[in-house]
């Protein structure tokens, strides 16, 4: 076996350095090895099994030094963890190790010892070979079986026992504020802290992230007389998967921005709401594919953050055959997040549209003729002599197209409207080309009314 024992710059040393949580660094391990445990200040990262498939031990050494979160990083080797761990803290106190490991290592560098120091050093001894020469029985009786298990795990006499990592399946941390946040600045200079190890767990997990909620706890139960939530919170949503964190961390200052602390907040949470499989981003050699600039989705989200879901709509295509109602408009981001779920089936003893997916294909055979530019709603047209008049007497060139929808519903809810039309292109002498329907009664022979016109659409 081989261990590599990992250390970082201590987090009171520097706290704008912002270093991720003992978690988070066990996740960020996790990427070399599936076998790693925290064992006192140290990452233990057992590699004899994997050293291989990263070039060997001297590559990945370099690797774990390239690629780590947080500065100042110490490492250290070693036929076992103790080993490892106790090299490690000769690193850190600027001695080097010695070269017969592990009888010559100094006392104090195992942990198991550390209680018996002043005993020991009476004995005269100052080494683990030292104590390992004394006999089994007489140690175990004095100082308790740890030590001597310590040691035997040391030689390898003694299989070690360790609490491996796992990955959780969903993302969540808290973090304490160094002090208490008054402002969304403020939350959002601690927020970054808990989007560093989001990235290391979304990597780890190859999952891109969707839907997060921030949570602050508020440090006052109650002010200016008024009864406060224990919580507030924001959730953050993007249009697609991501791993970017500079753009996520621009939506949660969006969002931040918008919101009102009600009271100075003391606790941090992050949580992930919803994740994708992360398929990885594609690049393309070809310089005009690689434009620079955010990303149309990355905009989108953007504005949705700071000026609202609902002013921020995308037109959605509807199976039905009136033009009208061929599309709805919808918040752009649920839009999207509709289009990744899977269709909802209908539900029982509520009538569907007749055709489903053929409305679409009817459409499509008629798109030919539809005006580029749609009213929003039809405009009932003046009647002269029986003709209509837009800006002048229309006269018909292309048509009839008759269409027949809308009897399913009884609502507007429902589908409701039904439309019984002839549509026609027709032109006005000063408008131009306009798109036009006649309103066919369902009973003409039991009434006298007389066909209505409409101006549906314009022609460019």
């Amino acid at each position: 076996m081989h261990w590599i024992a990992l250390q970082w710059r201590d987090e009171a040393e520097d706290a704008a350095c912002a270093m991720p949580s003992r978690e988070a660094l066990g996740w960020w391990a996790l990427g070399y090895t599936p076998r790693v445990a925290w064992l006192d200040e140290a990452l233990l990262l057992e590699v004899s099994a994997c050293e291989r498939l990263w070039g060997g031990r001297l590559p990945l050494m370099r690797l774990l030094s390239a690629s780590t979160p947080a500065q100042r990083l110490q490492q250290a080797q070693g036929a076992t963890s103790l080993i490892a761990l106790a090299r490690l803290r000769l690193y850190a106190a600027g001695v080097k190790p010695p070269a017969d490991t592990p009888a010559a290592l100094p006392l104090h560098t195992l942990t198991a010892a550390r209680d018996h120091l002043d005993v020991l050093e009476r004995l005269g001894c100052r080494t683990w070979g030292d104590v390992a020469a004394l006999p089994r029985g007489g140690l175990a009786r004095r100082f308790g079986k740890a030590l001597r298990e310590a040691l035997d795990m040391a030689w390898g006499l003694r299989p070690e026992q360790h609490r491996w990592l796992t990955l959780p399946d969903v993302f969540e941390q808290k973090l304490e504020l160094p002090a208490l946040a008054e402002t969304a600045p403020e939350l959002m200079w601690s927020a970054n802290r808990l989007l560093a190890a989001l990235q290391i767990w979304l990597r780890a997990r190859q999952r891109g992230a969707v839907a997060l909620e921030l949570q602050w706890t508020l440090d006052l139960k109650r002010y200016n007389g008024v009864n406060l939530p224990p919580h507030q919170s924001i959730t953050v949503r993007t249009a697609e998967p991501t791993q970017d964190m500079a753009h996520l961390r621009r939506l949660m200052s969006e969002r931040l921005a918008l919101a009102q602390l009600a009271a100075p907040a003391s606790w941090l949470r992050l949580r992930s709401l919803e994740t994708s499989p992360w398929a990885g981003a594609s690049t393309s050699f070809l310089p005009e594919d690689n434009r620079k600039g955010d990303k149309l989705h990355e905009l989108v989200e953007r504005l949705s953050a700071r000026l609202g879901a609902q002013q921020v709509v995308v037109p959605v295509a509807q199976a039905d055959h009136r033009p009208e109602a061929m599309q709805a408009w919808r918040p752009a981001l649920a839009s999207r997040a509709e289009m990744r779920s899977p269709p909802d089936r209908p539900k029982a003893g509520r009538a569907s549209p007749p055709g489903g997916g053929e409305a679409h294909e009817v459409a499509s055979r008629g798109a030919d003729i539809y005006p580029p530019w749609l009213l929003r709603e039809p405009v009932p047209l003046e009647m002269r002599d029986g003709h209509p008049h837009y800006h002048g007497k229309l006269r018909r060139l292309v048509g009839p197209q008759r269409l027949e929808a809308g009897w399913w519903g009884g609502t507007a809810e429902e589908g409701g409207h039904p439309a019984v039309r002839d549509y026609y292109i027709a032109e006005s002498p000063e408008a131009g080309l306009v798109w036009v329907y006649r309103e066919r009664l369902s009973a003409p022979l039991a009434s006298d009314e007389a066909p209505r016109w409409y101006l549906q659409g314009l022609y460019a």
